[in-house]
């Protein structure tokens, strides 16, 4: 266990390089504003997002882009039981990834939740997305995406589990906050659990 007086990792550190990951959470349009289930300021993530994008383009490292990718009668859903409104239906314009995002085509798109009857905050669960990156040989994560105290959240936990280092992106992540400080407890608990968070002028220092 690490003590409190160890010195933080070098800047030099913090840089991509082999081994590295980019993993963008749901960064679709039912969760932006205008959706269906918008994230609060969720659209000011784009932009930061797009230079950590671009950051793994040209180093040529791995990105994988998350999302919620329902049927359109998801036990999440209201008319079904669920907390949520219908949202990210499979094939639906708000279930596409924000117009804004500059995807690459290389990415490689993980599906969740895409079963009527199981719920999936995390890009793991139901998915390969383990294996994907096992094969790559990537055992350190960037993430960021919406929303950080649900899908970000459980991702980062879930990675954290499976023994992946994670940075996690504050500038690249919204809360939805159903209560108003559900935000930073999420932050505090990804911390807490061992993910590093940091920022772009951190990254590129």
């Amino acid at each position: 266990m690490k003590s409190g007086t160890e010195p933080l990792a070098s800047t030099a550190s913090l840089r991509p390089h082999g081994g590295d990951a980019l993993l963008l959470v749901d960064v679709q349009n039912d969760f932006l504003p205008g959706g269906s289930l918008a994230v609060p300021a969720g659209d000011e993530t784009i932009p930061a997002l797009n230079r950590y994008i671009e950051l793994f383009r040209r180093n040529a490292l791995p990105i994988y882009a998350s999302r919620d990718w329902h049927p359109a009668d998801h036990c999440s859903f209201r008319p079904q039981g669920g907390i949520w409104p219908p949202h990210c239906i499979a094939g639906s314009a708000g279930a596409a990834f924000s117009p804004e995002l500059s995807l690459p085509s290389a990415a490689v798109v993980i599906s969740k939740a895409v079963h009527r009857d199981a719920d999936a905050y995390s890009g793991f669960e139901g998915t390969d997305l383990d294996q994907r990156l096992r094969r790559e040989g990537v055992t350190r994560l960037f993430i960021g995406g919406l929303a950080t105290d649900y899908c970000v959240l459980n991702t980062v936990k879930d990675a954290l589990a499976k023994g992946f280092d994670v940075l996690l992106l504050l500038d690249g992540i919204r809360a939805v906050n159903l209560k108003p400080d559900d935000g930073q407890r999420a932050i505090e608990e990804m911390t807490s659990l061992g993910a590093r968070p940091v920022n772009w002028e951190e990254i590129a220092a």
